[in-house]
C-alpha cells in the first residue's frame, strides 16, 4: 500500500529539508560570498589549507628563495661537521637545535635540504598543475562541444598519449628539461614538460561534463537569445562543471608531487646539486635502517602536501557545486521537529460542522 506525498496548500510537493535549509542559510548572499561561506565551513578544508601555507610559508622563507636571505642560518649546499652523528636536534617547538631534521652523511643541515626540496616539489605541482589543467579543461571542453571531426581528432590525440606509459613519457622529457637549463628555470622546465603530457584524464572527464551540460535548456536558451559558442562555454556552461574541473585539477596536482618524487627517486628528475623531496630519499636510501630520519622528513612532507591539496579540492568542490552540500541531519530534524509543533499549535481545538444539503453534518463523520 503506497502513501500519498504531502501536499501545500497550493497544492505543491514540499521541498525536501535539505533545500530548505540551504536556501535559509544562503538566503539574500551573492555568489561570491555563498561560496566563501560553503567553503570556510569545510572544516578539513580549512584546516589543510592551514596546513598547506604553513608548509609554503616554512619552506620558502627559511632558507630563503630566488636570491631571497631566509631566516635560517644553513643551506642546503653548506658542509658542517656532523655532529651526535648527524641525529636529529629537535627537542619541542621552541627548542629546536643547531640541526632539528639531522645531517646527511657529509653533514649537511637536513632541515634546509628538505626545506628546499619542499620548494622545488611545491613549484613543480603548480606548473603542472596549471599547464595540464589548461590543456586539460581547453581539449576537453572543446570536444565535448562541438563534438563532430573536431572532437574525433581531439579523442584520438588524447588515446594516443594515454598509451605511452606516462613515467616512460614524463622521464625522457624530464632529461631534456634537465640538460637544457639549470636551477629554478630547470625546475620550471620539467613541470612545463610534464604537465604537457598528464592532462589527458582531466580532458575526458571535462568532455564528459560538456557533453551532458550542452543538451540543457539554459544553453538551448543561450543560442536562441542569439549568444556565440564562445559566450556558451566559458558563460553558461564551464561554470556548472567547475567543480568536476577543480577537484580533479587538485587530484592532479597531488599526483604530480607523487610523480615528481618518482622521477627525482629514479634519478631523472630534479639534478645535483639541487635536490627534491623525491631526490632525497633516493639518495639517502642506503641509511634507511641506520638513520631513518633521513626517511622519515621528505616523506612527512610529501604526505602532507598530498593530503592537504586533495582535502583542499574537495572543499572547493563542495563550496561551487551546490549538489555537493551535506545535508545536516540533526538541523533538519529540529527543524522538523519545531515545525510540527507550530503546525499542532495551529490546528483549531475543536470540530467545524460541516454544512451540507441535508442538515447540519456529524462530528468527524462527515455524513449529515
Amino acid at each position: 500500500m503506497t502513501t500519498a506525498n504531502p501536499v501545500t496548500p497550493s497544492g505543491q510537493a514540499p521541498e525536501e529539508p535539505s533545500a530548505v535549509v540551504l536556501k535559509e542559510e544562503t538566503k539574500g548572499l551573492s555568489q561570491g560570498a555563498i561560496i566563501r561561506k560553503r567553503f570556510f565551513g569545510n572544516t578539513p578544508a580549512i584546516v589543510s589549507m592551514v596546513v598547506f601555507v604553513g608548509i609554503v610559508l616554512l619552506a620558502f622563507t627559511s632558507i630563503g628563495f630566488a636570491g631571497i636571505p631566509g631566516w635560517w642560518k644553513y643551506n642546503h649546499t653548506g658542509f658542517t661537521g656532523q655532529v651526535n652523528g648527524g641525529a636529529p636536534t629537535f627537542v619541542h617547538l621552541f627548542n629546536w637545535g643547531d640541526h632539528p631534521f639531522g645531517q646527511d652523511r657529509i653533514g649537511r643541515d637536513y632541515f634546509a635540504m628538505t626545506m628546499r626540496g619542499t620548494q622545488q616539489s611545491i613549484m613543480i605541482m603548480f606548473v603542472i598543475g596549471a599547464v595540464g589543467g589548461f590543456i586539460g579543461v581547453v581539449v576537453g571542453a572543446v570536444s565535448g562541444y562541438f563534438r563532430g571531426w573536431i572532437e574525433a581528432v581531439l579523442m584520438r590525440l588524447v588515446d594516443v598519449i594515454i598509451i605511452i606509459p606516462l613515467l616512460l613519457l614524463a622521464a625522457v622529457l624530464g632529461r631534456i628539461a634537465g640538460q637544457q637549463v639549470q636551477g629554478n628555470a630547470a625546475t620550471i622546465a620539467l613541470g612545463v614538460f610534464v604537465g604537457l603530457i598528464i592532462w589527458t584524464g582531466l580532458s575526458r572527464l571535462v568532455r564528459g561534463e560538456f557533453l551532458t551540460l550542452r543538451e540543457r535548456e539554459f544553453v538551448d536558451a543561450a543560442r536562441i537569445a542569439g549568444a556565440s559558442n564562445t559566450r556558451i562555454i566559458f558563460k553558461h556552461i564551464l561554470p556548472n562543471a567547475v567543480g568536476v574541473i577543480i577537484v580533479n585539477v587538485t587530484l592532479l596536482m597531488a599526483s604530480a608531487i607523487l610523480l615528481e618524487t618518482g622521477l627525482s627517486y629514479l634519478g631523472l628528475g630534479v639534478k645535483a646539486p639541487d635536490v627534491s623531496l623525491g631526490s632525497l630519499i633516493s639518495n639517502n636510501q642506503e641509511a634507511f635502517t641506520t638513520r631513518p630520519w633521513l626517511f622519515w622528513f621528505p616523506g612527512l612532507f610529501i604526505v602532507a602536501i598530498c593530503l592537504s591539496i586533495n582535502f583542499i579540492g574537495d572543499g572547493l568542490r563542495d563550496a561551487f557545486d551546490p549538489r555537493q552540500k551535506k545535508f545536516n541531519a540533526k538541523k533538519a530534524k529540529d527543524r522538523g521537529v519545531h515545525g510540527s509543533a507550530t503546525a499542532a499549535n495551529d490546528k483549531p481545538s475543536g470540530t467545524t460542522p460541516v454544512q451540507g444539503s441535508g442538515g447540519t453534518a456529524q462530528p468527524g463523520t462527515g455524513q449529515p
